[in-house]
């Protein structure tokens, strides 16, 4: 009798959690981060173990620049799940925008980091795309000095394509565009537009008309395209 008066007791205490958890999540996904984080900070204090709340706090943090402080939160998550691919993604996420930002001396000691993290991601979810278009990303804005390599680059891109043809397609664009080989990148963003007909496939190719081609009419059409089979 004891134990059922005390599962009365703490019952609503859970229905209140859970649904205090539903609305940050919701003003999360408004974009209301100033209240999702005033919730989840005060669901934080009552559980700093919830891995749920912290990711968010994390997220929240992320999404107002504040990397050192969203570091806190993923670096706990680490501690708290060391299983969990996307929480070595999100770190060496926020670890990489901190290097950016920082001066030449400081990044250098951070990108070792940076990129063991990504590749951890890999290794414990071996069908991680962020991590591996992070890592080709990495790999093209990285001196060659200091480890950045179209080579290495490229073969996260073959790995993407063995996972996702789209993301295959469109990363493998991406480095073309990125080393001016213009022609290249249309042809494998028209290739994932075959595949994929996504809104993102669609709007690389525009962008690589408008911006780099200086083909205004044909970045027109391709949007156009778009808006024509988005109505079906």
């Amino acid at each position: 009798m004891k134990h059922f008066f005390l599962i009365l007791f703490l019952f609503p205490l859970a229905v209140f959690s859970q649904s205090e958890f539903a609305k940050g999540a919701q003003f999360f996904d408004k974009g209301n981060y100033e209240k999702a984080k005033e919730i989840f900070t005060a669901l934080y204090k009552k559980n700093p173990k919830d891995v749920s709340v912290i990711e968010y706090l994390g997220d929240i943090e992320a999404h107002a620049k504040k990397w050192e402080e969203s570091l806190v939160y993923y670096e706990k998550l680490k501690e708290l799940k060391p299983s969990e691919a996307n929480y070595y993604y999100k770190y060496g996420g926020a670890l990489g925008m901190k290097a950016k930002e920082s001066n030449k001396f400081k990044a250098l000691g951070m990108i070792g980091d940076v990129e063991d993290s990504f590749k951890k991601a890999i290794e414990l979810n071996p069908k991680h795309i962020e991590s591996r278009w992070a890592l080709v990303e990495l790999y093209l804005q990285l001196p060659a000095i200091i480890g950045g390599s179209e080579r290495k680059a490229q073969k996260y891109a073959d790995e993407l394509m063995t996972l996702s043809a789209v993301d295959g397609y469109l990363s493998k664009g991406h480095i073309a565009e990125y080393f001016k080989r213009y022609k290249e990148a249309e042809k494998n963003y028209k290739k994932a537009i075959e595949i994929g007909k996504s809104k993102t496939t669609y709007k690389k190719l525009a962008d690589l008309y408008k911006n780099k081609m200086k083909q205004p009419e044909k970045a027109k059409a391709v949007l156009e395209e778009y808006a024509e089979i988005s109505k079906t």
